[in-house]
């Protein structure tokens, strides 16, 4: 006569245990977070150059930050996601920048005339996206796409320029101070990659070269991005 009981309360004790593990059961309920830090690097591709304008040395991107996840499905694989973080950008061509008194001039130089010649930004971000997962309460290891828009304030902006003789840097108020732009992220579990495309201009509107050329660079990166836990 225990027996029976026992055997009954086996048997109904494997039977939830096993189900607990199927994919249709792991979520049902549950109120797991994809919180995440993020670390970051690219390589900053500058587009709509002046002619004759190159890139040269390593115009890269840093970021780290934190996103709050908002999931809103019963599964919660689906969502949105906001950050914040910081960004520091810089970009090698051979374009150079001086400062004489309050006003910026612009110039294309050779490449022989000098060593480096750069802008630099330092930004607080704040990512704003769509999240796409196959994540579950259980499992830490998934394929992502998170996709949105990224808001920089930029709150230091330089130029600067090396040559053999001398090394010149200065804050460079043409750089311009809010940016915005679109960018994907996929990849699974902690490797992603990072495509960022600029929606405005690297400089303020109205910027020109020495010979009256519009200066519309825009950068397109490409890079890493890592999540973690």
């Amino acid at each position: 006569m225990v027996r029976q009981p026992i055997l009954f309360f086996l048997l109904v004790t494997c039977f939830l245990t096993r189900a607990q593990v199927y994919p249709e059961s792991e979520y049902a309920g549950t109120k797991y977070l994809e919180d995440q830090f993020y670390v970051g690097v690219g390589y900053n591709f500058l587009l709509q150059k002046p002619e004759d304008v190159v890139q040269r040395s390593l115009s890269y991107n840093l970021m780290a930050g934190f996103i709050k996840d908002i999931p809103i499905n019963q599964r919660r694989n689906v969502g949105f996601g906001l950050g914040l973080g910081y960004a520091v950008n810089s970009y090698y061509t051979n374009l150079r920048a001086i400062q004489n008194g309050d006003e910026i001039t612009y110039a294309i130089i050779d490449l022989v005339d000098f060593r480096r010649s750069k802008f630099e930004t330092h930004a607080i971000e704040i990512p704003v996206e769509f999240r796409w997962r196959t994540s579950t309460d259980i499992e830490y290891k998934f394929w992502r796409i998170y996709s949105g828009i990224n808001f920089a304030y930029v709150f230091a902006r330089s130029s600067r320029l090396v040559t053999d003789e001398s090394s010149n840097r200065f804050q460079n108020d043409d750089i311009r101070n809010f940016q915005y732009g679109a960018y994907v992220r996929f990849g699974y579990n902690t490797w992603n990659i990072n495509i960022y495309y600029d929606l405005n201009t690297l400089l303020n509107d109205g910027v020109v070269l020495d010979n009256g050329s519009p200066i519309e660079m825009r950068s397109f990166r490409i890079g890493l991005i890592f999540y973690i836990l």
